[in-house]
């Protein structure tokens, strides 16, 4: 399974719908990224790591939650960045296992770079995520359409005879 970890504040900034979003709440685009990546996700089956910085936050410790099978919000320890939680990470897993750092941070891209993991922007990725929200919208309506039944497909026929008797005599 492939592994990806997202600079979130990064992702948010770079992202118009959810950076008009966070004019009103960081907490409401964080959500709606969250919520994004999850559908990407599990349609590609991978596993996404979505990294906050809470560097600046006074005695904050360093949180993980488990979204689903597919995702796990972060939220960095005080004086820890997105940056060198991910770094760390890579560091550690980045040549035994395919990662992908998303941020378009150009310094950290180099050094995951480095680290053995594959990088992409953070506009690549919009396009990227978008492409497989189209997928799964496409899907979605295909089948919805392949189920749908007309008055013939579910009524007897001899009370649809009688229903066009009725209707040819009005």
């Amino acid at each position: 399974m492939k592994n990806i970890f997202v600079d979130g504040y990064n992702v948010i900034n770079s992202w118009s719908e959810l950076k008009k979003i966070k004019e009103y709440s960081y907490e409401a685009a964080r959500t709606e990224l969250i919520e994004k990546l999850s559908n990407y996700a599990t349609y590609k089956n991978y596993k996404v790591f979505i990294v906050f910085d809470a560097h600046m936050v006074i005695k904050s410790i360093e949180k993980k939650e488990k979204i689903s099978d597919n995702i796990v919000v972060v939220f960095t320890k005080e004086g820890e960045t997105a940056d060198a939680f991910i770094e760390k990470t890579v560091n550690k897993i980045g040549r035994k296992i395919e990662v992908c750092v998303v941020t378009s941070d150009s310094l950290e891209q180099q050094v995951v770079f480095q680290r053995g993991a594959t990088r992409m922007s953070s506009v690549e990725f919009y396009h990227e995520v978008k492409s497989v929200e189209n997928k799964i919208k496409s899907k979605i309506e295909k089948k919805y359409s392949e189920k749908r039944f007309t008055l013939e497909d579910t009524i007897q026929k001899e009370i649809l005879e009688e229903l066009e008797k009725i209707r040819r005599s009005n």
